[in-house]
This record gives C-alpha cells, structure tokens and sequence, in this order.
C-alpha cells in the first residue's frame, strides 16, 4: 500500500527532541504543565499479541452475559457480590461521598456511551433521555462539568446539546471550553486544546526538514492524525465489510471499530482485519474497549491527561480543595481513574453490571443510576447555594 502525507520516522524522532528545548507558540490561550510538553510519542501498543489474546481481552471488556437479580434488584452472583463489597455503590455511600467533600470543589467528569447514554447496537443513535440531559445540565450549574469521551468532538456536542459545558473529544485530543464559563478561578482562562485546526492545510505535504523542526508537539499530532485517519478509515471500511455487523466509525482524531453487533465467533477475524490494516501505519495503536476497538495516535494523551489538562486549566490542578469526580464505563476510563488514584484526590466511579478490575473507587451499574447520582448531587448542593445567595 503506497501511504502519501506520513511523517517519515526520522523526522519525528527530531520533532520530538526539538520541542523539548524548542518554545514553539502554543496552541491553547492558556499554557499547559509542562510534562505535557516534554514527551508525547510513546511505544507502539499494538505490535504482536495472538489473536487469542486479544479475543480475549474483548471479551473482558464487552461482556455479554447477564448476571441473576434478587428481588431488591441486588445480584446474587457471589463473585459479583464480592466486587460489589470492593467497588461499593456510588448511590449507597452518596453520604459518605458528601461527607470527604466538605470544603472542596467538586469537579465532575462524565464519559458518554454506557454512561450518560446506553450502550446500542447502532453508535449513531445513542441518545441521552431527557432526563439524563436535565440531569447534567443542573450539574453544570453547580459544579465545572466535562464530557471525556472517545466520540469526535462535534458529534458529542451535537448529543449532549449542552452549551455550558467543557467537551474533550476523541480520548480528550480535541477539547472545547464553554463561550461563558462559571467556575473557573479568576486566573485561570477559558481553554483550550484543539490541535489540528490552524494546520489542517499542511496535510498537503510535510514539508521540508526545516520545517518540520520548528513545529511542536500539537502541530504533529495534527499532522499524524489528519493526513493518515482519513485513508486508514477507508481502508477499514473495505477491509471489515465483509465480517457482518462491523461499523467503522471515524472520530476525527481516531477511528473506532465497534463489534456491538458482530457474533462473537466472528471476533477473531474482524481483529485480524483491523490489523492487517494496522501494519500499515506504525504510528498508530490500536487498545480494546467496552464493544469497540479503538486506533489512535501513538503520543502520550488519554483521558487520564484530558482530566489533569482540564484541571490545570481550571486553575485547580495544585489545588488541595478541589474533588474530581469522574464517572465512566470504558476501559479507555481507566486511564483517568488511575490519575485520580495516584494523585490521591478524588474519586472514580465505574459504571458496569459486571466484576471488572479497575482503579475505580465506587460504582454505579447503569445510566439510569449515573442520572440518580448527578440528581442527588444537585439535591445536596441546591440547598447550600440558595443560603449562600441570601446571605
């Protein structure tokens, strides 16, 4: 396969020692920390692994079987009933929750699919219920609220319908800030990250040497992202079309295979097409999540850096007063729950019916309980604003 507009592996070796020591403008109106400046590119996930293995790993994101429910809607499954004594209920220890934020501003961090919405057999029509939307909208009056989300960035806008809200795109690659912001600190900007939209114009052609040198590390993800996402879309599509039930979805800064409707038989080979894709383009990587398979850019930004991105922007990320609380279902989530746990400060909270490892602390088994949460969030906080505002 003949591959036009990829940066050659020279020039990203001297891209990346370059921005170290090299002050390139920067692309967001507020600067970020600086570790986030020093090493984007990180090594290839996805060479090697049996088929087998990833089958595997599939499978332990996406289960399929349903677990027996009591009467009180509690499972009996022993080994679900032991997790469940480990990863508690987001809903039973509400009090308990409340109780470690006294004094600190609680900032919510929310995932989208299997979390603020269903998981459906079509991706396209994984809509919020009205309730869920209120719901999140009465959040974002109190507290900073963000969507972190492996969907594009337009295409979750355009499903939340939320203006008052901070969006974080395709795995936090892509984030948007609201026009009028609340809660931020009196020093701290609007945001925001939004790689690849001034260079949109440079997938033409690389470039010389030169060039490429005096661009950072935002300009070449852009350039990684917008010339290769789009061929490596089209040679999926073709490449999956025969395994029945693939749907090959493009978002912008990655590309997701979902598997909600293929036979689990048929999992073995709709992975051997993905990576016969994949050998192609050695820049990419490819990670399993809850019924999808997602490629992404080889460079060191998940959702864990999203949510610190997020904070520092804020003007919250040195903060002791401050109380993340980020709800999601995916595996990608993991990567902020583990920010979360190794800072110490705050919370994760997985959305799954059933036993999963996780860095998570608490959890919730489906959107219907997220959207009980985020209303007694707003229940426990109403009452402390209104004596606020008389005084």
């Amino acid at each position: 396969m003949t591959k036009q507009n990829v940066v050659p592996a020279e020039a990203v070796a001297a891209i990346t020692a370059a921005a170290a020591v090299a002050s390139s403008s920067p692309l967001y109106p507020y600067p970020p920390p600086r570790s986030f400046q020093k090493k984007y590119l990180s090594q290839l996930d996805f060479a090697g692994g049996r088929i087998g293995t990833w089958v595997e790993s599939m499978k332990a994101s996406s289960p399929t079987h349903t677990k027996a429910v009591g009467a009180i809607g509690a499972p009996v499954d022993e080994q679900y009933a032991a997790w469940i004594m480990r990863y508690p209920s987001a809903l039973t220890k509400f009090e308990q929750i409340m109780s470690a934020s006294k004094g600190k501003q609680i900032v919510m961090f929310l995932d989208y699919d299997g979390t603020l919405s269903p998981i459906v057999e079509d991706p396209d029509s994984a809509f919020m219920t009205d309730a869920m939307r209120a719901a999140v909208r009465n959040v974002a009056r109190y507290f900073p609220t963000a969507i972190v989300t492996g969907r594009c960035l337009e295409k979750v806008i355009d499903f939340v319908g939320l203006t008052e809200l901070y969006y974080a795109g395709s795995h936090g690659m892509d984030i948007k800030g609201p026009v009028k912001p609340r809660h931020t600190k009196a020093k701290a900007k609007s945001v925001l990250f939004q790689p690849a939209r001034e260079f949109l114009p440079m997938i033409d052609g690389v470039g010389s040497s030169s060039q490429l040198l005096s661009i950072n590390p935002q300009q070449l993800l852009s350039l990684l992202t917008s010339s290769t996402f789009p061929q490596v879309y089209k040679s999926l599509l073709e490449r999956t079309k025969s395994t029945a039930g693939a749907k090959v979805e493009n978002n912008k800064f990655c590309v997701s295979v979902h598997f909600r409707c293929v036979d689990e038989k048929s999992w073995g080979a709709l992975i051997e097409q993905v990576r016969s894709v994949l050998k192609e383009y050695p820049k990419l990587r490819l990670t399993p999540g809850r019924k999808v398979l997602e490629i992404r850019p080889t460079i060191k930004w998940d959702k864990g850096k999203a949510l610190e991105f997020l904070l520092e922007s804020l003007g919250f990320a040195d903060c002791k007063d401050v109380m993340p609380v980020y709800i999601g279902d995916d595996r990608t989530d993991e990567d902020a729950f583990k920010v979360l746990r190794d800072r110490g400060q705050g919370l994760g909270i997985l959305v799954s019916k059933f036993p999963k490892e996780t860095n998570a602390t608490y959890s919730l088994q489906e959107p219907t309980e997220v959207k009980d949460f985020l209303v007694r969030l707003v229940e426990w906080k109403r009452p402390t604003m209104k004596a606020l505002s008389k005084v």
